[in-house]
């Protein structure tokens, strides 16, 4: 392995360029970009001009097969993700995979086993999970998950675009040809059918915010209270566009609601209420970084009093934060927190919760 670590991108949209090609530039005794793949040449254009010494593929075989790339960071579309990390780890590179890591719980059992066969590092992006504030709280938890009488998941934001245009200067891919793009939306729904029994309509749309931003939400949910028991209910509506669930943890219920509106705003929460105590940590949008996550924590205070206390360890962007963690797991060879068995775990409620909508 060289030092700094060699990085190839594929998929160079906007994830790519506001996130995490200035936290890679951020890093530069880590990691060095030295490769970028996408389809469209507009994007690319884009993507050179913060890493002008990388090469250039319009294919991501090539990408993964070059010399000059130790690991490969997999961003591009999500149907698309499987395929190229697969590719990535049969040419010995490590790979960090952008959520959702696939679409089945058939692609994440070939996943895993490519990588068992491999021997390398694969590390999925839930970078939610890497916030300092999102630690310090689980650390908080550890060992008080039996006195939780109540949680709650809760994830209501507007478009990104909105967020993006005011403050970056993003290149988006308009010069793809529409039949590369029909091409992705049918390998999108057959997926789906495969994987859930829907490749259409609303419940298909619940499935995509599923694996999308609900996978965010349903990942660190499991981190800080557990996997749960078992998915009590969960409904879809507005179109697949609003999703609620009620999740069993034996001595407590986990309540989880998601919905995509037309503000520009970003509201995401996990909320755990003990006897003593409402351990809360928010989220703002990943999109202007540096913003930090947020640690609440309300008690009593005297006799009838309360007090709550904010805070964040730190404000260093989550993203630099789970870079630095790939780096270490890569280097060290350890298993990351969020490894591809521990992602298949969304997958398998996700299947549950698809099987209770109406």
């Amino acid at each position: 392995m060289t030092h700094p670590i060699r990085v190839g991108i594929v998929g160079c949209g906007e994830v790519a360029q506001v996130i995490h090609l200035p936290a890679l530039r951020d890093l530069p005794d880590l990691f060095r970009v030295t490769a970028l793949c996408d389809v469209s040449p507009v994007v690319i254009e884009a993507a050179i001009r913060q890493a002008p010494d990388a090469a250039l593929f319009a294919d991501y075989r090539q990408l993964v097969a070059s010399d000059d790339v130790d690991v490969v960071l997999v961003a591009n579309p999500n149907v698309y993700h499987a395929e190229v990390a697969l590719a990535a780890m049969a040419a010995g590179k490590h790979v960090l995979i952008e959520k959702p890591f696939c679409v089945s719980l058939d692609e994440a059992d070939r996943l895993i086993a490519a990588e068992k066969t491999s021997g390398v590092t694969v590390q999925v992006g839930f970078m939610r999970r890497h916030a300092p504030a999102f630690v310090e709280a689980v650390k908080m938890l550890a060992e008080r998950r039996g006195d939780i009488i109540l949680a709650r998941v809760h994830d209501v934001i507007g478009p990104n675009a909105a967020i993006i245009d005011s403050t970056s200067n993003v290149t988006r891919a308009k010069d793809v040809p529409e039949t590369v793009l029909e091409e992705g939306r049918r390998r999108m729904s057959e997926a789906a059918l495969a994987a859930v029994g829907v490749g259409e309509g609303p419940k298909f749309m619940a499935y995509n915010l599923l694996l999308g931003l609900s996978s965010h939400d349903i990942s660190a949910m499991r981190e800080l209270i557990g996997m749960p028991k078992a998915v009590l209910s969960a409904t879809q509506r507005n179109g697949g566009r609003v999703i609620t669930a009620s999740f069993d943890y034996g001595h407590f219920v986990c309540q989880f609601e998601t919905a995509v509106d037309r503000i520009p705003h970003f509201d995401a929460h996990l909320e755990v209420v003990t006897p003593t105590e409402i351990i809360r940590i928010d989220y703002d949008t990943p999109y202007i970084r540096h913003l930090p996550a947020k640690l609440t924590v309300l008690s009593a205070h005297g006799a009838a009093g309360t007090s709550t206390d904010t805070s964040f360890p730190t404000r260093y962007d989550a993203f630099a934060v789970e870079w630095r963690d790939f780096h270490a797991n890569v280097t060290e060879r350890r298993t990351p927190k969020t490894s591809l068995a521990d992602a298949r775990q969304d997958l398998e409620l996700f299947r549950d919760m698809i099987a209770l909508m109406a």
